[in-house]
Formats: structure tokens, C-alpha cells, sequence
């Protein structure tokens, strides 16, 4: 693990250990998003921005054993670690090799190449000593809610739901004591805020991007490079 130099008072933490089963068993962060490797062109904003000191990218214990040079040539704020079992292990771990002199924890999906400046912006603005942030969208589906045999049995009304994104922002010390408590009671979340309001702390969300795509499945590819092509930001490095 290298030891970074920038001075900013944020981490990143990306979380990049997951096998791929819904993309067949290929693990997303390193398949090729019009030339460059999909995880790449997600971590760029980041390494790009002032308030970043550090980005820890939790891989595969393969992967991180023999990070790719386009990885570890990303420059000296990057760290790589090697993730957990689970998401909230691969956090967990990202989160205990921040350097001390970072106070704000952003964590961001590895399969989220489109995130802009501006959202990050909006994230970083909202955060507080209790507060964490989370970027999200309104919901544009009706919602239903079923039952275990897939009958609907309620229609929720739509505009108070949102869909969560990332980047999703938190102070440091409570978010440490959250996923302390988590790990120690073997109680993980898929999702950052879940787990940072269980333990007690407030989340705000702010206006995400709806082209904040995940890349889930093999057709997101596609989307994620025509909207990548639409930005102007289609070339290979």
C-alpha cells in the first residue's frame, strides 16, 4: 500500500471486490468502456478533483496483490487494498487505510463512470459533523410494493421516493463507528447511508444526474458509452 501526498481533507472510497455475477461471472471495474477500463474512467473525477487527498480502491485479494499499471499509474493519491466477502467488508476495509489528516468520506460505486464534478460538488457542500449526503434522482416508474408471491398489494405514492446514487458522503468519525458496530455485529448494508442512519446519524439527499448510470448488466455498457459519446468524452487515454 503506498502512502499518498495531496493535502485534501477527503477520501474516496470505491469499492471494487465483486465477482460480476449479473454481468457473467466478468468483473465489471475492468472490462473496456470505449478504450479504457470501465473502473478508469470512474475513478477520474475523483483523482482529478482539489478536495480529494487520497482514493482507496478496494479490489479482489488477485487484483490487489498485482494491481494493472493503468492502475497504480494513476498517481500518488491512489491506494489499493484488497476487499472482503461483501460490500460492507470491502468498505470497511477501504476505510481503515485512510491517512489521519482526512476528515470526509465519499464512497462511489466502482460501476459509476458518469458521475460529473458538479454532483461531487453538491455532495461534498451538503456534508456536516452528523450529516451524511447522498446523491440521488426521482423515481419517473410508478412503485408497487408485493408480496412473497409477487401479487401487489400496495402503489406507494412515487414523488417522495427517490433513487439512490452515489457518490454518497459522510463525516469520518461517525461513519468509522458505524461500520465498526456493523462488522462487530456481523449485520452488513448495501448501502452506505442505511448503515450510517442506523447507527444513528442524519443523511440528506441532494440532486444526483439521471445519466448517473450503475453498470449492472451487459446492455449498460452500451448506454454508458453512448452517453459517454454525447459528452464529448469518448476517447481512449
Amino acid at each position: 500500500m503506498t502512502t499518498p501526498s495531496e493535502p485534501g481533507d477527503v477520501g474516496v472510497l470505491v469499492p471494487a471486490a465483486g465477482s460480476g455475477r449479473r454481468m457473467g461471472g466478468r468483473k465489471k471495474a475492468f472490462m473496456e468502456l470505449l478504450g479504457r477500463p470501465l473502473l478508469a474512467r470512474t475513478l477520474e473525477p475523483f483523482l482529478s478533483h482539489p478536495r480529494v487527498g487520497v482514493v482507496v480502491v478496494a479490489l479482489p485479494a488477485a487484483e490487489a496483490d498485482a494491481p494493472p499499471e493503468w492502475l497504480t499509474g494513476s498517481g500518488p493519491r491512489l491506494v489499493v487494498v484488497a476487499g472482503g466477502e461483501t460490500r460492507t467488508e470491502s468498505v470497511y476495509r477501504a476505510l481503515n487505510a485512510l491517512p489521519d489528516h482526512i476528515g470526509v468520506v465519499a464512497v462511489h460505486d466502482a460501476a459509476r463512470p458518469l458521475v460529473t464534478r458538479e454532483v461531487i460538488d453538491r455532495c461534498l457542500d451538503g456534508v456536516g459533523e452528523d450529516t451524511g449526503v447522498v446523491a440521488g434522482w426521482p423515481s419517473v416508474d410508478t412503485l408497487k410494493e408485493v408480496d412473497e408471491e409477487g401479487r401487489v398489494v400496495a402503489t406507494p405514492p412515487r414523488d417522495r421516493f427517490r433513487r439512490a446514487q452515489t457518490p454518497q458522503v459522510f463525516p469520518r468519525a461517525p461513519l468509522e463507528a458505524a461500520y465498526r458496530a456493523s462488522m462487530e455485529a456481523g449485520d452488513p448494508a448495501t448501502d452506505d447511508s442505511a448503515l450510517f442512519a442506523r447507527a444513528g446519524g442524519r443523511v440528506q439527499m441532494v440532486a444526483g444526474d439521471p445519466w448517473n448510470l450503475k453498470v449492472t448488466h451487459p446492455g449498460d455498457l452500451e448506454v454508458a458509452a453512448f452517453l459517454l459519446r454525447r459528452r464529448g468524452e469518448g476517447g481512449a487515454a
